[in-house]
């Protein structure tokens, strides 16, 4: 894929320039002035341009408003005819009467534009040579902009924008808009306008080629509570619900128009679009809008259709009868329109249609469907897929039928879906790539499902986004993507990064990703945050994206290995730290946008992860007798006020704007399904008024949940001694020790060794009944001075009270292994903690393949993982690879363990890969393993299921989906100490592995697994 580099983001303190958009604006005075010091820019269109041309115009000119303080002014040409398109439902919804904007200041710049054979003027200066369209004219939703001298009688000098068809010339209007400082999501999201005493326009011309996807949108899948709160609140019901009328959908048209999208599947579950408000149809089309119905809403026909309007159940075969011209009349609604027509037909409620895989049912409901098209349109438009565009999405069980062998005519274009969780299943092979009606994907950034619902706010990481599109765009499904958006809020940004995907993916390569969030957060808050903004959010994407919050519970990070659960929550407040930082320095004006967008997901994540892992923190603590657990529970309860604040916060946010559009719970899951009330995990609480049976003092080490003295399910019963994980020179060279207070009375406590080469963070101090917080002790050891070899450390901790009736003084362990490492081992990682943890893209070197007819090369894509990157290959169509053919990442290894310390002498090898799936039956996720010179294994992770069921170990709230990881674990036989080279061949692309894990016993339990190890 060519890749343009966008300009630097230095220009961006002189033009804000619209994402992925060449400038043709600029506020350096330079060119042609088009708006300075109270004058109104002069914006002209012929009347018989389309209407949405005409309404984009008059966006442009109150956009001019919005950034100078005067509004433009727009002038219809009439050229001596009249208007001869129908404009009725934009000027009744808007309350205009005509498009004519009249701005009572002195004359601007002059803007021009219009549709290529719908304006009289662009086909005149067409006609005189005074504009070139020929890179554009037939096309698909392009435009030129450039400027002419002397272009109409009066006019010396303008801007003229000349588009492909109506939605290339709109597209080119707010191009201006966007690149003179209104964002998209000025309505939406409260983005402010940048504003700007003047706006010149650069002499220059543009020509915007068609976008890399024809239709590209997103689907309102309005899932109670939020978006059907807020419907209900602000626009009134119809005779049979909500409120979904034209007003909401203005709105929606608008914004969808502005991101440079043209297709939408409308809200489903509790509305009927065609007849909530039987102006929103004609107006979608009015505005420019491309209209379609969800997977299981055949021919234009809302699901509540069927509810309200059908007769008898919704089975073909029992009741066709009824359903045929239920059918006919919504293809006979949607034909004045355009749109694309969903085929087929899938069970109600969004079910299958049968238990079992009737394709030949379905094949008849299709071949009844492609008959009413033809009745209508006629044979060879319905063949047409640019005539009569149709779809038919093989989502979940429909997969099925497709693998079963079922076909429809190579005019309809095969939508391919991903899981619901962002990993597309299928994408096109084979001759496939050569139906007329090409292929799309249907993409999720919201769902209502198994495992669990994920709704609540943005977890969306951009980078897998990237990846995902990158490869559906390079597999040719190029005709439609369509993404399931929820309620819309709060997935402002994720929505952005995809439609600047699939209008130019030519722009964005793998590591665009901090890039485009610099552009984005430039465009919504300013340049002066954008850096910070940007680096903020691209965090928070990788760290939102790691697992859903839905499934987050108390029992998902560790709390006593690797410091897991500390280093998460610490991260989390850092964002939160970051995010209140940068909401104090933006301007009044700014705040509620980046509240929306920024400062909401960002501390509302905060909140969450810390009641989730303070709550397990809670258990613990009761468990080993802590006083402090008493305190940390009421954290728990403060936080969980704190995040009933952020929600009331957000939807009175300016007066109530967005009220309800935060209701959704999401604390409280106890199944897939989202809990009704919020509802806190138990919590536990410890007698402070009795002494613990083990006396005042406790204590705990690192990797263990045991207490002492004391018994417990965690240790040998009255034992009295805990270990320590081991320390070495390599790895950790400081273990932690909690002392904390479980009974009634002061105590006077001291820690000591029996060597002078272990030191520690604290020697001897106190503890109260009533401390809330516990002393964490670091035992520090000093190599240099320590012995070589391995050894234990003793740890003796004295208390000045007793240890209760039976009890006696704590003794901790200490492991070392003080072992040098050669000092001409060099570019390798090295063994601590008996184990080591790769990072992929930490390879040694790569060995080239013996043969390179592939021509493949590896590609790190940053961010594209749970801890730090993914690596995959390049280019994603290269074709299925061998040991010959593939090259190999080498990582040199140095281990200590001897090999009686190692299990049976078996190493266990984890390879960490992304979630992707095998979209193509034919060749499945393939990756190769040798270590040393054992034989090589060939492994594929990834077992398909038949009927368009999920794979094996896909599903669950610890399968590979909920995890967003898939482990693959190999055996290789141990050796014993020294250096070692461990190979990865990967052998389909597609494929993103992450981290591998080479366990020599001890790899400890934790979601993300063991930190890097250190590498020389």
């Amino acid at each position: 894929m060519k890749v343009t580099q966008l300009c630097g983001l230095a220009t961006l303190a002189t033009t804000v320039l619209a994402i992925g958009q060449k400038a043709t604006i600029n506020f350096a005075r330079s060119g042609l002035c088009l708006a300075e010091d109270g004058s109104s820019v002069q914006i002209y269109a012929d009347q018989s341009d389309w209407p949405g041309v005409l309404r984009t115009a008059d966006d442009l000119a109150l956009d001019f408003g919005r950034v100078t303080g005067t509004n433009g002014s727009v002038t219809s040409l009439k050229d001596g005819a009249a208007p001869t398109l129908n404009a009725s439902m934009i000027l009744n919804v808007t309350g205009k009467n005509d498009f004519a904007v009249n701005a009572a200041s002195m004359k601007g710049g002059t803007i021009i534009a219009g549709t290529i054979g719908s304006s009289s003027i662009i086909d005149s200066l067409i006609a005189a040579g005074r504009i070139d369209v020929s890179a554009i004219e037939g096309t698909w939703e392009a435009y030129v902009s450039t400027v002419v001298e002397n272009p109409m009688e009066g006019v010396s000098q303008a801007v003229v924008i000349a588009g492909s068809n109506r939605r290339g010339t709109i597209y080119g209007l707010y191009s201006i808009s966007e690149q003179i400082g209104v964002s998209p999501w000025y309505w939406y999201a409260d983005s402010p306008p940048q504003k700007h005493s003047g706006i010149w326009a650069q002499i220059t011309t543009v020509v915007q080629k068609s976008p890399s996807i024809r239709y590209r949108g997103f689907f309102i899948n309005d899932e109670a509570p939020a978006l059907t709160g807020y419907v209900n609140a602000k626009f009134p019901p119809s005779p049979w619900g909500p409120g979904f009328n034209a007003d909401f959908y203005k709105s929606i048209f608008e914004l969808t128009l502005r991101l440079r999208a043209n297709y939408l599947w409308p809200a489903q579950w509790n509305s009927m679009f065609n007849v909530d408000d039987p102006r929103t149809q004609a107006l979608a089309d009015e505005y420019g809008i491309v209209m379609g119905s969800s997977h299981t809403e055949p021919l234009a026909r809302s699901t509540k259709e069927w509810n309200v309007f059908g007769k008898g159940p919704w089975q073909w075969n029992t009741n066709n009868n009824s359903i045929y011209p239920f059918f006919v009349e919504g293809a006979e609604r949607a034909k004045p329109y355009e749109t694309v027509l969903t085929m087929g037909m899938r069970g109600s409620g969004d079910t299958a249609l049968t238990a079992s895989d009737e394709t030949g049912l379905l094949e008849n409901v299709v071949g009844n469907q492609t008959q009413i098209l033809e009745d209508i349109w006629g044979t060879e438009a319905v063949s047409n897929p640019d005539v009569v565009p149709q779809l038919w999405c093989l989502y979940k069980e429909v997969q099925g039928y497709y693998e079963k062998g079922m076909r429809v005519p190579d005019w309809i274009t095969l939508l391919w879906t991903d899981d619901n969780w962002g990993n597309i299943r299928r994408l096109p092979v084979g001759n496939e790539t050569e139906r007329s009606g090409g292929a799309g994907v249907y993409y999720h950034f919201d769902y209502v499902g198994d495992p669990r619902d994920y709704k609540w706010i943005n977890t969306v990481q951009l980078q897998k986004t990237w990846e995902q599109m990158h490869l559906a765009y390079e597999r040719d499904a190029r005709r439609i993507w369509v993404v399931n958006v929820g309620d819309l809020k709060p997935l402002e940004l994720p929505i952005s990064h995809f439609l600047d995907l699939a209008y130019d993916i030519d722009l964005w390569d793998e590591k665009s990703t901090p890039v485009w969030l610099q552009y984005w957060a430039s465009r919504e808050f300013g340049p002066t945050v954008a850096a910070q903004t940007a680096e903020l959010m691209n965090n928070y994407s990788i760290a939102a994206g790691r697992r859903k919050y839905e499934l987050v519970d108390p029992t998902i990070y560790s709390l006593i290995d690797y410091s897991e659960a500390d280093r998460i929550l610490a991260d989390w407040q850092q964002m939160a730290d970051v995010a209140q930082s940068i909401l104090d320095s933006l301007p009044t004006e700014t705040q509620p946008a980046f509240f929306e967008m920024v400062y909401h997901p960002v501390t509302a994540g905060w909140v969450f992860y810390d009641i989730m892992i303070s709550v397990a923190k809670n258990t613990l603590y009761a468990s080993q007798g802590r006083n402090s657990a008493n305190a940390m529970a009421q954290h728990v309860l403060k936080q969980f006020e704190r995040d009933h604040e952020l929600t009331v916060q957000y939807n009175s946010l300016l007066d109530g704007k967005w009220e309800h559009m935060m209701d959704q719970t999401h604390i409280g899951y106890t199944y897939w399904q989202q809990p009704m009330r919020q509802a806190l995990p138990g919590l536990q609480y410890v007698q402070m008024q009795e002494r613990d049976l083990a006396g005042d003092l406790g204590v705990s080490v690192e990797t263990s949940n045991a207490t002492v003295p004391g018994d417990d399910m965690y240790h040998a019963l009255s034992s009295n001694a805990l270990t320590l994980p081991p320390v070495d020179p390599y790895g950790a060279t400081s273990r932690w020790i909690d002392l904390f207070s479980m009974g009634t009375n002061t105590v006077e406590w001291n820690i000591t060794s029996n060597a002078s080469f272990v030191h520690f963070s604290q020697s001897s101090g106190s503890l109260t009944p009533n401390n809330t917080t516990d002393i964490r002790i670091w035992a520090t050891m000093d190599f240099a001075s320590a012995p070589a070899g391995n050894g234990i450390v003793m740890l003796n901790i004295s208390s000045s009270r007793d240890y209760g009736t039976q009890f006696n003084m704590p003794q901790l362990m200490l492991p070392y292994n003080n072992t040098a490492l050669p000092s001409n081992y060099t570019n390798g990682y090295i063994e601590s903690d008996g184990h080591i943890s790769i990072e992929a893209e930490h390879y040694s070197s790569i060995t080239p393949a013996s043969s390179s007819s592939a021509n493949v090369s590896y590609t790190i894509i940053p961010g594209l993982s749970r801890t730090l990157s993914g690596l995959t290959l390049f280019p994603v169509t290269a074709p299925s690879l061998d040991l010959t053919t593939a090259p190999a990442l080498t990582y040199k290894l140095y281990t200590f363990s001897p090999v009686t310390s190692v299990p049976g002498h078996v190493l266990n090898i984890t390879l960490v890969a992304t979630t992707s799936l095998n979209t193509d039956p034919n060749r499945p996720l393939r990756y190769a393993m040798q270590l040393d010179a054992q034989p090589v294994q060939i492994v594929k992770y990834i077992i398909d299921q038949p009927a368009g069921n999920l794979p094996v170990g896909w599903a669950g709230l610890r399968g590979a989906v909920a995890n967003n990881a898939w482990y693959s674990v190999s055996n290789v036989t141990y050796t014993g100490p020294g250096e070692h080279v461990l190979k990865l061949w990967l052998l389909e692309p597609g494929m993103v592995v992450n981290s591998l894990w080479v366990n020599l016993g001890g790899v400890r339990p934790s979601y993300l697994g063991p930190p890097e190890s250190p590498r020389v």
